[in-house]
């Protein structure tokens, strides 16, 4: 062990096993240290706290960490110590926090969520989290700020619409609520006080017959047309025709049951299907649980309904003549 001036000289010369702590020049820190373990040389510091000794890791030499970087980070550290704090905790807890990316913490989120909401609920969080606030997973959710959100949020508005902004950003809000109650040690839900982007209001206009009947001959004999033409039968939701399984239906009597796990009012509700409606449903498909859907998606469900609304929206609408 030597006690000298801590230099990018000195440090390249050590030998593996060798340590060098900082002394005889005026800049110099007490504990402050460098040391070659096989080919990698790193910056330590040791210190008393509580009638121990104790040594915490400042990083390897070379970028960020040179000489002069690497001791004032070491001043910086005892001041610590004579605050009380224990530098190596400090620097634990930063490590932890640095873990808990959004990225993770959504994971976990949606894990808990995917138990309690329905499918479609689940789908439409799951996207927001992974798709929309994807440029802030890496960010940890300690260090992740209003200013943060607000930037996104009118970016999401501004490529996608006021409606979808909104919706990320309440299921952010919902996220940040859960890790909260979960025990994560966040100060505030950092979706508070930012804006929420105004939405129209509810649509009070119906389509015509002559609309209707534009829309049913415009829609083509694949899962899309014939869910598209399901919902002017029956007039339930999208989601609800969209993720519809064959345990749910008996053809023998024309019923079509929902579980409560699948309605907005939880309840269960059943419901007649006219001849018409029985004509829409395609061919029992082996294997497969539910009617509409071509396999499996990036959740990892075996199987989910239909999906892709976006894409064949556009389709549909060119391909309908206007009244």
């Amino acid at each position: 062990m030597a006690v000298s001036s801590i230099t990018i000289r000195a440090v390249q010369a050590l030998k593996s096993g060798e340590a060098i702590w900082d002394a005889d020049h005026r800049q110099a820190v007490r504990g402050f240290g460098v040391r070659r373990q096989r080919d990698q040389a790193t910056y330590v510091l040791k210190y008393r706290m509580f009638g121990r000794q104790r040594f915490v890791t400042i990083g390897p030499h070379g970028a960020p960490w040179t000489p002069e970087l690497a001791r004032r980070e070491a001043k910086r550290l005892l001041g610590l110590v004579a605050d009380g704090k224990d530098p190596a905790d400090e620097k634990a807890k930063a490590r932890m926090q640095a873990a808990d990316t959004l990225r993770v913490i959504a994971n976990q989120y949606l894990r808990n969520a995917k138990q309690r909401l329905r499918p479609g609920t689940y789908a439409g969080i799951e996207r927001y989290l992974l798709v929309s606030w994807k440029p802030l997973h890496p960010v940890s959710v300690f260090q992740i700020t209003r200013g943060h959100i607000s930037a996104r949020i009118a970016d999401i508005a501004s490529r996608h619409g006021k409606v979808s902004a909104a919706r990320a950003r309440t299921a952010l809000s919902s996220m940040f609520n859960w890790a909260i109650r979960e025990g994560l040690d966040i100060a505030a839900n950092p979706v508070l006080g930012t804006n929420r982007p105004a939405q129209p209001g509810s649509r009070e206009r119906v389509l015509t017959e002559t609309e209707l009947s534009v829309i049913w001959h415009a829609c083509g004999d694949d899962d899309y047309g014939r869910i598209v033409r399901l919902l002017l039968v029956t007039a339930q939701r999208r989601d609800e025709v969209g993720s519809m399984q064959w345990a749910e239906l008996n053809t023998s009597s024309g019923i079509w049951t929902l579980p409560s796990a699948r309605t907005k009012n939880h309840r269960e509700h059943s419901l007649p299907l006219v001849p018409a409606a029985l004509a829409l449903l395609p061919p029992r498909r082996t294997g497969r649980d539910f009617l509409f859907g071509d396999g499996p998606r990036r959740s990892g469900d075996p199987h989910r309904g239909f999906s892709g609304w976006s894409k064949r929206r556009p389709r549909l609408t060119s391909a309908s003549p206007r009244p």
